[in-house]
This record gives structure tokens, sequence and C-alpha cells, in this order.
């Protein structure tokens, strides 16, 4: 016996050339934190660079010094679209200027304004007016650029093993990632104010590993027991990464929220951040914050802010990871391991990054900390 089935029609099928006057999509509208594409999108390409010298001083140390560089173009990114004309909106921002009472202010994009030259405005949006409201395009309108000094040396002689490197680095872009989670949208009305310190940027980076083989054995006759110990660890000294710097108030009229991020950015006043140790901070009475945020002040109503997303860095990385490990040999082919691990085993206070919105009441301090020490206990059979 043979079934056969015709394909499951759609609930509807309307379109431009299909409607179906029974739906009643204003209950959509105004469609927000939709992403699309952008059909004029071109291919992503990277040109990469680097020199390097090695150096070999005896049999058992080798140093290497390199420069390393990274230029990104057409970067796949988050664009800000259907954005508010703050001039528009300023035209009919004052009772002075309107028939019927009705301003426009900061997220009064899709409102109706009646000016008292004659007409009704809409929407201050553009292209698509209130319809959509605050929506991403995905275009390739990033660009990056990295240059970097990278060294490294490593020793291995006997029982003793290490490999250090050191990068001394910088990281600039006009956003970091295609703007999910990283809050970077580019702005399309000048993309070049948006070229500021990339998320990931870390200025010095300074990592150790190490592996010593614990000379027990020679306390007396090698047997299972005193051989096979050995301590090992990683050790890291890092800048920390950049403070986002935000201003979530839409003083700027562009009506940027949702999946477009946001676009308002802080004025910076001339002066010293002075950074502290977040160690002495106390948000509950705001004193001693991470920075000077009386260097910061809230937009102008229709301006942009001055200030970079990000130009300073947050607290930096003091980090020792270390095992101590016995290696039992059971047969030729057969070996069981102990190992006990200790993660920040100094339990050195390791800290996030500030808070960066000049909206929040702990603007500028640093309101919790990195997991502590944490110690564990693993075997492992190797066969």
């Amino acid at each position: 016996m043979r079934v056969s089935a015709s394909p499951c029609p759609p609930p509807f099928n309307v379109g431009p050339n299909n409607p179906d006057n029974s739906i009643n999509w204003s209950q959509f509208e105004p469609i927000s934190a939709s992403q699309f594409w952008n059909t004029g999108n071109r291919l992503p390409y990277a040109e990469s660079y680097n020199f390097s010298l090695q150096r070999q001083f005896g049999a058992a140390t080798l140093l290497s010094m390199s420069y390393v560089g990274t230029q990104g173009h057409r970067l796949l990114s988050m664009e800000a679209f259907n954005l508010g004309d703050p001039a528009l909106c300023l035209s009919v921002s004052q009772l002075s200027q309107v028939t019927d009472g009705v301003t426009c202010a900061p997220y009064g994009e899709d409102g109706i304004y009646h000016p008292i030259s004659g007409g009704t405005i809409h929407s201050t949006r553009y292209p698509f007016g209130s319809v959509f409201g605050s929506n991403g395009v995905m275009s390739t309108r990033g660009n990056s650029n990295y240059n970097s000094l990278q060294v490294t040396l490593r020793h291995a002689v006997g029982r003793r093993e290490f490999l250090a490197g050191y990068t001394f680095s910088k990281s600039l872009d006009n956003a970091s990632g295609d703007g999910n989670g990283t809050g970077d949208t580019i702005n399309p009305v000048n993309p070049r104010i948006m070229k500021a310190l990339s998320a990931f940027d870390v200025t010095h980076n300074f990592v150790v590993s190490y592996n010593y083989r614990i000379p027990f054995d020679k306390l007396g006759h090698p047997n299972r027991l005193t051989t096979g110990w050995s301590i090992s660890g990683i050790a890291r000294f890092a800048t920390g990464f950049p403070v986002y710097l935000t201003e979530p108030d839409d003083h700027s009229l562009l009506g940027a929220t949702g999946a477009s991020a946001q676009l308002d950015r802080p004025n910076r006043l001339p002066g010293s951040l002075n950074i502290t140790d977040p160690r002495k901070a106390d948000p509950s009475t705001l004193t001693n914050p991470y920075f000077n945020t009386s260097l910061f002040t809230r937009e102008e109503i229709g301006q942009y802010g001055n200030s970079s997303r990000r130009f300073f860095h947050g607290p930096g990385w003091n980090n020792w990871d270390m095992s101590l490990s016995k290696d039992l040999r059971l047969t030729e082919s057969k070996n069981l391991q102990f190992r006990a691990e200790f993660f920040n085993i100094f339990n050195h206070a390791q800290f996030p990054l500030p808070n960066g919105n000049i909206l929040n009441s702990t603007f500028g301090f640093v309101t919790s900390a990195n997991a502590p020490r944490i110690g564990q206990l693993g075997m492992k059979f190797i066969f």
C-alpha cells in the first residue's frame, strides 16, 4: 500500500502581491530589534604582516622577538538604521513650535506632531518612519587595526622547563564584533567617530608557564613513591579590558535602542582619570570610584557626546594557577596520575570592569569580584 500526501499549506499566504486585510498589522508595529542584511555588502578581507628575529643561547634557551600587525577591512558589523532626525525633533520640541501642546523629546521619534508652520510630522524616523522602530543592519563597514610586539623565551634543561611570553599591543576598531553583546553599533551618520579601543584590547600581557620535576627520587633509592612528582603552573600579569562608556537616554534623539544598541555617549571634560584601587571603593557612599566620574556629563539634547566609547582600561590581572601531580607507573603501558590543582592559588582579588553607564548609580564603581581561590583533586588512568 502506498500513502502519499501533499505538503501542508502555510497558515496564510500574504505579501505585497497578495495582501490579507483581515490581519490587524498594527499589533506587530513598530517592528523593532529585527536585524537584516545589507544587500550592498562586500567581501571582508584582512592584511597581515610580521617580522621575527630568533636567537638561541646554548642548547636549552631560545629567544624570539616579533612584530605582528593586522588590518581588517569591510568587517561585518551592526549598523544602526531607521534613526530619528534630531533637527526635525528639535523643530517641534518647544510649546511655541506646535499647535496642540505635544512636543518632541527623547524617545519621541515615533510621535505625531503638528508644527505651527503647518502640516503633520508622523515620525522623525527615516526612511521607514514609525512602522519600523530601531533596527540593526548587518553591514560590512567595520575596520580594525592591530599592532604588537611579541617576545617569547623558551628554556628547557634537566628537570625544569618554562615558556615566557610578553605582548605589548594596541587594537583599534569602529565596532568590536557584530553588536550582539558588545554594544558596538556603527553610527551611520559618521562611522569614524566610533573608532576606539577594541573590546578585547590588552596593552600589556605577560604569561609564563613552567614545569619542574621534583627530585624526591634523590632522597634515596628511586621507587614508586619517590619518582614521578612534578609541580607546574601558569602565571599571568596583564592589563584589564577597556571600560565601555555609554549613556542610554536618547539625548541624541537618534532613537537607537534594542538590536541597534545605544549610540549615545557622555561628554568628557579635560582632566586626569585618577585611577584608584577597586578595594577602596564604596558604592554605598559614592566614594573612591575606580575613575574620576566628575569628568563625564550627559550629552546635550540633540547632540552626540564627545567621549570615546573605550579609551582606558579596567583592573588588570595578577593570577597564579598551579598544580602538583604524581605519576604512578603500574606497568610499562599503564600509568595512574594523581593531581591537585589550584586556580588563583594566592587568592589575589581579580576584579571585572567598572560600571560605564553614566545613568547608573554605581557609575565608575567596581561592584563585584571574580572567583576566589579554587582547588580540585583529580585522578587519571592512562593506558
